[in-house]
């Protein structure tokens, strides 16, 4: 994120293990819950990757710089608005699993037209290196049709939404974690938005490993509606 390249690697030294722990977790009890117990890992990975951009935006190799920005970049606009509903997606009973599935494919869509455009048009993506903050400047497919803020607004609807139409308690408040740092970044942080939110998350996904360890996880929970007389807990 914002700050140094230090502190880039620092939240990833933290994350990766922590997370492929918090994924073996998942994995071992319920695994409807491995792919949301994954973000801290993969935000661990994206932090990585940022850590390299500040690296060699240093040595000014502008070649590893775009190289590693583009890896950046695919977390934040193909990785998080699939992956989220996709992980809500196998949590949620049958009933419901159609919403997810098509807020995956949304997302998918949403996150292909930003995305793949950069390796059509040079010059779409570059990176700016401020005292405390690298500024990702793009130039989005959707500028032209909806604007900036009406993309960040389905952006967040697909991420944050999926969350918080979550029927399990605990991904509600990591919903509601996530709505508010990006309100905040968008508030506070609007020159280096990208940066800044996905740090915030990774941030923010340590109460996925609060929740998998220390939240009351049991394994064979079930929404309310897909078993009678059942009640989660």
């Amino acid at each position: 994120m914002c700050l140094s390249a230090a502190v880039s690697y620092a939240a990833a030294v933290v994350l990766i293990p922590v997370g492929t722990v918090t994924l073996v977790r998942g994995l071992r009890t319920d695994r409807r819950y491995a792919a949301l117990f994954a973000l801290p890992l993969l935000f661990g990975l994206q932090q990585m990757f940022e850590g390299l951009v500040w690296t060699a935006g240093g040595l000014d190799d502008q070649v590893a710089v775009a190289r590693y920005s583009l890896a950046y970049m695919f977390f934040s606009w193909l990785a998080w608005p699939v992956w989220v509903p996709v992980a809500v997606f196998l949590i949620e009973g049958s009933r419901r699993k159609p919403l997810f599935l098509v807020m995956a494919v949304l997302g998918g869509m949403l996150g292909g037209l930003q995305y793949v455009p950069y390796f059509a048009h040079e010059g779409w993506l570059t990176v700016r290196f401020l005292p405390n903050a690298i500024v990702y400047q793009s130039t989005e497919l959707l500028d032209f049709i909806i604007g900036r803020e009406g993309t960040y607004v389905i952006y967040m609807a697909i991420v944050a939404g999926s969350l918080l139409l979550s029927w399990d308690r605990n991904v509600k408040v990591f919903g509601l974690l996530v709505f508010a740092v990006m309100a905040v970044t968008y508030a506070f942080f609007a020159y280096a938005y990208v940066s800044v939110f996905c740090f915030g998350g990774a941030l923010m996904s340590l109460y996925l490993v609060w929740m998998a360890f220390g939240g009351g996880f049991k394994t064979g929970r079930r929404e309310p509606d897909c078993a009678v007389g059942s009640v989660p807990t």
